[in-house]
C-alpha cells in the first residue's frame, strides 16, 4: 500500500490536472460558438459555388481548350490526398478520425494500382509520416497566422494548383471533419482537382428551368472561378475543422475532468483507509505498552 505522503501528493496532482482540464473545457466552449457560426455561415457560399461550377461545366463541356482544372491531365495515376488537421492536440479523436479516413482512401487507391501522395495541412497530420514516409509531398503549417482567414486557404490552393500544373499529380482529394455538433464530427473526403463534372442529366444541377445569360461567356467565367473554387473548398474545410476541433476538445476535456474527479474520490478513500489503519496501529501499540506497564 502506498504511503500517506505519496497518496496526498497524488491527490494534489490530480486536482491540479482537473483544474487545467476544466479551464480548457471552458475555453473550448467559448471558442466553439464563434467557430460554429463561421462554419455554418460559410457552407451556403461553398455549396452554391460548387453548384455553379457544376452547372457551368455541364454547359461548356470538356474540350481540348478547357482549363486543366476542369479537363484534368488525361491520366488517373497519381492521387494527392490533402489532409487538413489541427495544429494542437488534446482534442479527443478529432485528428485521428481525419487521418484514418485519409489512410482508408489511400489503401483503396493503392489496391487499385494508383500512386498516392499526401499534402499535410496542419501539424497533427504528420503522424502519416510513420505510415507513408516516402509519400509526403508537402507539409504546410497553419499556425503561422493567429486568426484563421481566407489567405491561409489561398496559400494552400495556390501551392496545390502550381504543383498540379507542373504535372506532379493527377487528382486531388480533400479530407477534413465536417461539424455536426460538439459530440459529432464527420470525417469527409471530396475531390477538388479536377472539378467533378456531372456525368448524367440526373446529376446536373437544377436551375428551375430559368434562362440564364452569362456576361462574359461561360468559358471566361469558368476560367476565373476554377482557382477560386479550390481556395473556397479548402477554406470551408478549415472552418469546419476549426469548429470540429473545439467541439471535440470540449468533449474530451469534459471527460477528462470527470475522470479526474472519479480518481480523486478513489484516492481519497484509499488515503482515508490508510490513515485510519495507521491510527489504529498506533492506538494498539499505545494500549499494549500501557498494559505491559
Amino acid at each position: 500500500m502506498a504511503s500517506l505522503k505519496a497518496l496526498k501528493i497524488r491527490i494534489g496532482s490530480v486536482k491540479s490536472t482537473q483544474k487545467i482540464t476544466k479551464a480548457m473545457k471552458m475555453v473550448a466552449a467559448a471558442k466553439l460558438r464563434r467557430a460554429q457560426e463561421a462554419a455554418v455561415a460559410g457552407r451556403p457560399y461553398a455549396e452554391r459555388l460548387e453548384a455553379v461550377m457544376a452547372s457551368l461545366a455541364s454547359k461548356v463541356g470538356v474540350t481540348e481548350g478547357s482549363s486543366p482544372l476542369l479537363a484534368g491531365t488525361g491520366r488517373d495515376q497519381v492521387h494527392l490526398l490533402v489532409v487538413v488537421t489541427s495544429e494542437r492536440g488534446l482534442a479527443g479523436a478529432f485528428n485521428t478520425n481525419i487521418v484514418r479516413a485519409a489512410r482508408k482512401k489511400a489503401e483503396e487507391l493503392e489496391a487499385a494500382g494508383k500512386t498516392v501522395r499526401f499534402y499535410l495541412a496542419g501539424k497533427k497530420g504528420r503522424v502519416l509520416r510513420r505510415f507513408y514516409p516516402d509519400a509526403i509531398a508537402a507539409d504546410h503549417e497553419l499556425g503561422q497566422h493567429k486568426v484563421l482567414g481566407f489567405d491561409q486557404a489561398r496559400e494552400v490552393a495556390d501551392d496545390l494548383i502550381a504543383s498540379y500544373l507542373r504535372g506532379e499529380f493527377d487528382v486531388a482529394h480533400l479530407f477534413y471533419a465536417k461539424f455536426q455538433s460538439a459530440l459529432v464530427q464527420i470525417p469527409t473526403g471530396q475531390q477538388i482537382i479536377p472539378v467533378p463534372v456531372p456525368t448524367a442529366t440526373v446529376d446536373a444541377p437544377n436551375d428551375g428551368g430559368a434562362a440564364v445569360e452569362y456576361e462574359p461567356d461561360e468559358e471566361a467565367i469558368l476560367a476565373d472561378l476554377l482557382p477560386r473554387n479550390v481556395a473556397i473548398q479548402i477554406f470551408r474545410a478549415m472552418l469546419e475543422n476549426a469548429a470540429s476541433e473545439q467541439g471535440s476538445r470540449m468533449t474530451a476535456m469534459d471527460n477528462a475532468t470527470r475522470n479526474a474527479g472519479d480518481m480523486i474520490k478513489k484516492l481519497s478513500i484509499q488515503y482515508n483507509r490508510a490513515r485510519q489503519a495507521a491510527i489504529t496501529t498506533e492506538l494498539v501499540e499505545i494500549i499494549s505498552g500501557a498494559e505491559a506497564l
